[in-house]
Protein backbone atom coordinates (compact mmCIF):
# COMPACT_ATOMS: atom_id res chain seq x y z
CA UNK A 1 0.00 0.00 0.00
CA UNK A 2 1.23 3.60 -0.84
CA UNK A 3 2.68 5.44 1.98
CA UNK A 4 1.84 9.34 1.60
CA UNK A 5 1.10 12.07 3.64
CA UNK A 6 -2.90 13.55 3.99
CA UNK A 7 -3.41 16.60 1.83
CA UNK A 8 -1.56 20.10 3.35
CA UNK A 9 -4.23 22.24 5.82
CA UNK A 10 -4.61 24.57 2.40
CA UNK A 11 -6.42 22.17 0.74
CA UNK A 12 -8.47 21.28 3.68
CA UNK A 13 -9.16 24.35 4.49
CA UNK A 14 -10.25 25.46 0.87
CA UNK A 15 -12.61 22.39 0.72
CA UNK A 16 -15.95 23.84 1.41
CA UNK A 17 -16.19 26.55 -0.74
CA UNK A 18 -14.50 24.67 -3.90
CA UNK A 19 -17.28 22.17 -2.92
CA UNK A 20 -20.11 24.74 -2.62
CA UNK A 21 -18.52 25.94 -6.17
CA UNK A 22 -18.64 22.24 -7.66
CA UNK A 23 -22.37 22.51 -7.12
CA UNK A 24 -22.38 25.78 -9.08
CA UNK A 25 -20.74 24.42 -11.90
CA UNK A 26 -22.99 21.86 -12.27
CA UNK A 27 -25.56 24.20 -13.54
CA UNK A 28 -22.98 26.64 -15.28
CA UNK A 29 -21.43 23.60 -17.63
CA UNK A 30 -23.93 21.62 -17.68
CA UNK A 31 -23.95 21.55 -21.59
CA UNK A 32 -20.87 19.63 -20.91
CA UNK A 33 -22.80 16.48 -20.12
CA UNK A 34 -24.93 16.09 -23.28
CA UNK A 35 -21.51 15.14 -24.57
CA UNK A 36 -22.12 11.96 -22.83
CA UNK A 37 -22.15 8.44 -24.98
CA UNK A 38 -25.54 6.67 -24.73
CA UNK A 39 -26.16 3.89 -22.32
CA UNK A 40 -26.49 0.77 -22.61
CA UNK A 41 -29.70 0.05 -20.32
CA UNK A 42 -27.17 -1.51 -17.54
CA UNK A 43 -27.74 -1.16 -13.97
CA UNK A 44 -25.66 0.87 -12.13
CA UNK A 45 -25.66 1.09 -8.34
CA UNK A 46 -23.86 4.11 -7.00
CA UNK A 47 -22.64 4.13 -3.24
CA UNK A 48 -22.45 7.25 -1.19
CA UNK A 49 -19.45 8.72 0.88
CA UNK A 50 -18.98 8.65 4.53
CA UNK A 51 -21.87 10.22 6.38
CA UNK A 52 -24.06 10.70 3.24
CA UNK A 53 -26.56 8.95 1.57
CA UNK A 54 -28.48 8.43 -1.75
CA UNK A 55 -29.29 12.15 -2.03
CA UNK A 56 -25.84 13.06 -2.09
CA UNK A 57 -26.03 11.27 -5.77
CA UNK A 58 -28.97 12.55 -6.86
CA UNK A 59 -27.56 13.94 -9.47
CA UNK A 60 -25.73 11.46 -10.61
CA UNK A 61 -28.20 8.82 -10.81
CA UNK A 62 -30.37 11.15 -12.71
CA UNK A 63 -27.55 12.00 -15.31
CA UNK A 64 -26.80 8.19 -15.95
CA UNK A 65 -30.83 6.96 -15.96
CA UNK A 66 -31.21 9.95 -19.06
CA UNK A 67 -28.43 8.85 -20.50
CA UNK A 68 -30.01 5.52 -20.43
CA UNK A 69 -28.81 3.33 -17.84
CA UNK A 70 -30.77 1.75 -14.69
CA UNK A 71 -28.88 3.56 -11.87
CA UNK A 72 -29.55 2.63 -8.31
CA UNK A 73 -29.25 3.90 -5.10
CA UNK A 74 -28.58 1.55 -2.28
CA UNK A 75 -31.20 2.27 -0.07
CA UNK A 76 -29.10 1.73 3.28
CA UNK A 77 -29.20 5.24 4.63
CA UNK A 78 -26.13 7.10 5.51
CA UNK A 79 -22.64 5.66 4.87
CA UNK A 80 -21.29 4.88 8.12
CA UNK A 81 -19.21 2.07 7.43
CA UNK A 82 -19.90 -1.32 8.88
CA UNK A 83 -23.20 -0.05 11.16
CA UNK A 84 -24.62 0.68 7.77
CA UNK A 85 -23.84 -2.61 5.14
CA UNK A 86 -23.64 -4.88 7.82
CA UNK A 87 -20.56 -6.51 10.05
CA UNK A 88 -19.60 -8.48 6.82
CA UNK A 89 -21.01 -6.38 4.29
CA UNK A 90 -23.98 -8.86 3.96
CA UNK A 91 -26.71 -5.56 3.70
CA UNK A 92 -24.42 -4.54 0.56
CA UNK A 93 -24.39 -8.19 -0.74
CA UNK A 94 -27.63 -8.67 -0.68
CA UNK A 95 -28.07 -5.02 -2.46
CA UNK A 96 -26.07 -6.19 -5.28
CA UNK A 97 -27.77 -9.57 -6.01
CA UNK A 98 -31.67 -7.70 -5.57
CA UNK A 99 -30.23 -5.87 -8.37
CA UNK A 100 -28.82 -8.62 -10.40
CA UNK A 101 -31.82 -10.90 -9.66
CA UNK A 102 -34.04 -8.09 -10.84
CA UNK A 103 -32.08 -7.18 -14.07
CA UNK A 104 -30.75 -10.34 -14.77
CA UNK A 105 -27.62 -8.83 -15.59
CA UNK A 106 -24.16 -8.15 -13.54
CA UNK A 107 -23.92 -5.29 -11.99
CA UNK A 108 -21.52 -1.93 -12.33
CA UNK A 109 -20.69 -0.44 -9.00
CA UNK A 110 -19.80 3.66 -8.56
CA UNK A 111 -19.01 4.23 -5.19
CA UNK A 112 -17.34 7.49 -3.69
CA UNK A 113 -14.54 7.88 -1.14
CA UNK A 114 -15.77 5.14 1.15
CA UNK A 115 -18.26 3.55 -0.98
CA UNK A 116 -15.57 3.08 -3.19
CA UNK A 117 -13.80 1.11 -0.57
CA UNK A 118 -17.22 -1.19 -0.27
CA UNK A 119 -17.32 -1.48 -3.98
CA UNK A 120 -14.02 -2.94 -4.46
CA UNK A 121 -14.53 -4.93 -1.29
CA UNK A 122 -18.02 -6.64 -2.88
CA UNK A 123 -16.12 -7.21 -6.49
CA UNK A 124 -13.20 -9.09 -4.57
CA UNK A 125 -16.04 -11.11 -2.89
CA UNK A 126 -18.50 -11.91 -5.45
CA UNK A 127 -17.41 -10.84 -8.90
CA UNK A 128 -19.63 -13.38 -10.37
CA UNK A 129 -22.35 -10.93 -10.10
CA UNK A 130 -20.34 -7.40 -10.50
CA UNK A 131 -19.60 -6.51 -13.93
CA UNK A 132 -17.36 -3.17 -13.42
CA UNK A 133 -15.80 -0.74 -10.75
CA UNK A 134 -15.47 2.54 -10.62
CA UNK A 135 -14.11 4.42 -7.60
CA UNK A 136 -14.48 8.50 -7.24
CA UNK A 137 -11.84 10.25 -5.02
CA UNK A 138 -11.84 6.98 -2.76
CA UNK A 139 -8.41 6.31 -0.29
CA UNK A 140 -8.21 2.49 -1.28
CA UNK A 141 -4.89 2.24 -1.82
CA UNK A 142 -2.69 3.48 1.30
CA UNK A 143 -3.01 4.37 5.09
CA UNK A 144 -6.12 5.40 5.93
CA UNK A 145 -3.81 8.42 7.65
CA UNK A 146 -2.69 9.87 4.20
CA UNK A 147 -6.33 11.41 4.48
CA UNK A 148 -7.75 13.86 6.63
CA UNK A 149 -10.58 12.11 7.75
CA UNK A 150 -9.68 9.07 9.39
CA UNK A 151 -10.43 10.51 13.09
CA UNK A 152 -14.04 11.15 11.81
CA UNK A 153 -14.49 7.35 10.25
CA UNK A 154 -13.24 6.42 13.70
CA UNK A 155 -16.18 8.44 15.29
CA UNK A 156 -18.88 7.61 12.89
CA UNK A 157 -18.33 4.35 12.14
CA UNK A 158 -17.09 3.10 15.65
CA UNK A 159 -13.91 1.13 13.74
CA UNK A 160 -10.66 1.57 14.52
CA UNK A 161 -8.32 1.95 11.79
CA UNK A 162 -5.19 0.04 13.80
CA UNK A 163 -8.07 -2.82 14.25
CA UNK A 164 -6.65 -5.85 12.47
CA UNK A 165 -9.90 -6.59 11.10
CA UNK A 166 -9.99 -2.76 9.51
CA UNK A 167 -6.16 -3.50 8.28
CA UNK A 168 -6.99 -6.70 6.49
CA UNK A 169 -9.93 -5.17 4.64
CA UNK A 170 -7.69 -2.42 4.01
CA UNK A 171 -4.90 -4.67 2.46
CA UNK A 172 -7.94 -6.85 0.24
CA UNK A 173 -9.52 -3.87 -1.26
CA UNK A 174 -5.75 -2.41 -2.44
CA UNK A 175 -5.78 -6.10 -4.58
CA UNK A 176 -5.75 -5.68 -8.17
CA UNK A 177 -9.78 -6.44 -8.83
CA UNK A 178 -10.62 -9.64 -10.58
CA UNK A 179 -13.36 -7.19 -13.12
CA UNK A 180 -12.86 -4.16 -14.93
CA UNK A 181 -11.84 -1.08 -12.62
CA UNK A 182 -11.31 2.54 -13.14
CA UNK A 183 -10.21 4.84 -10.17
CA UNK A 184 -11.08 8.81 -10.83
CA UNK A 185 -8.93 11.01 -8.50
CA UNK A 186 -8.22 14.55 -8.13
CA UNK A 187 -4.29 16.05 -7.07
CA UNK A 188 -5.62 18.94 -5.80
CA UNK A 189 -8.06 17.25 -3.28
CA UNK A 190 -8.35 18.25 0.54
CA UNK A 191 -9.38 15.50 2.41
CA UNK A 192 -8.02 12.44 0.54
CA UNK A 193 -4.17 12.15 -0.86
CA UNK A 194 -5.06 11.60 -4.84
CA UNK A 195 -1.99 9.26 -5.05
CA UNK A 196 -4.03 6.47 -2.71
CA UNK A 197 -7.01 7.14 -4.69
CA UNK A 198 -5.08 4.95 -7.98
CA UNK A 199 -3.21 2.26 -8.83
CA UNK A 200 -1.50 0.39 -11.67
CA UNK A 201 -4.14 -1.95 -11.88
CA UNK A 202 -6.60 0.37 -12.67
CA UNK A 203 -7.77 2.86 -15.23
CA UNK A 204 -6.54 5.90 -13.63
CA UNK A 205 -8.36 9.09 -14.51
CA UNK A 206 -7.14 12.63 -13.12
CA UNK A 207 -9.66 15.50 -12.67
CA UNK A 208 -9.74 18.62 -10.75
CA UNK A 209 -11.65 18.81 -8.09
CA UNK A 210 -12.13 19.20 -4.42
CA UNK A 211 -13.04 16.13 -1.80
CA UNK A 212 -16.50 17.53 -1.21
CA UNK A 213 -19.35 17.34 -3.71
CA UNK A 214 -16.82 16.13 -6.45
CA UNK A 215 -19.98 13.41 -6.95
CA UNK A 216 -21.40 16.69 -9.07
CA UNK A 217 -18.61 17.85 -11.32
CA UNK A 218 -19.48 18.13 -14.36
CA UNK A 219 -16.25 16.96 -15.15
CA UNK A 220 -16.47 14.22 -13.43
CA UNK A 221 -20.08 13.11 -14.31
CA UNK A 222 -18.91 13.04 -17.57
CA UNK A 223 -15.88 10.69 -16.75
CA UNK A 224 -18.03 8.43 -15.99
CA UNK A 225 -19.85 7.86 -18.99
CA UNK A 226 -17.34 7.66 -20.80
CA UNK A 227 -15.84 5.25 -18.64
CA UNK A 228 -19.05 3.60 -19.15
CA UNK A 229 -19.15 4.27 -22.72
CA UNK A 230 -16.13 2.28 -23.29
CA UNK A 231 -14.09 5.49 -24.08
Amino acid sequence: MTDTKAPSLLLWAMELPRGALGLGQLFWDRNMLAAGPEGDGRPVLILPGLVNADRSNFAMRNYLNRLGYRAYGWGLGRNLGARAIGPEGEKLFERIREIHDETGEKVTLIGVSLGGIMARMAAHRMPDLVREVITVSSPFAGSPRATNVWRAFEWLTGDRIDDPKVVALGHEVAEPLPVPATAIWSASDGLVNGAICQEPGCRNVEVRSSHMGVQVRPEVLLAIAKILGGE
